[in-house]
């Protein structure tokens, strides 16, 4: 297991990552994104919804709230990822917004 700062430096990179790719596709897919102590947070008016994506650290992960689900992601190969299926957290992420909106939310 990554120690405590390791952890930190790669979550920080990966939710500033997320956040910016969130927020370039905010406007064209009308949704709002908050960064707020760590935690990214995802807006949406029509359908109503709300995505959480927080760093947890004593088991060094991410974790994502989206779709009525939960989803952990490990570090793996250079990227947080979902085990089950590899999706990195910006695919995962835009994934989650495409089935919500009906349209592909590339996160790229």
């Amino acid at each position: 297991m990554m120690d405590e700062q390791t952890f930190q430096i790669r979550c920080d990179r990966a939710m500033e990552d997320l956040f910016e790719a969130l927020s370039a596709a905010a406007d064209e897919h009308g949704f709002d994104v908050d960064r707020n102590n760590g935690t990214v947070t995802v807006e949406f008016d029509e359908p109503k919804a709300k995505f959480v994506v927080s760093p947890n650290s004593p088991v060094r992960q991410i974790w994502v709230s989206a779709l009525s689900k939960s989803f952990k992601l490990d570090w793996r190969d250079g990227s947080f990822v979902l085990p089950e299926s590899g999706a990195t957290l910006k695919q995962l992420m835009g994934d989650a917004a495409g089935t919500l909106l009906g349209v592909p939310v590339n996160l790229s």
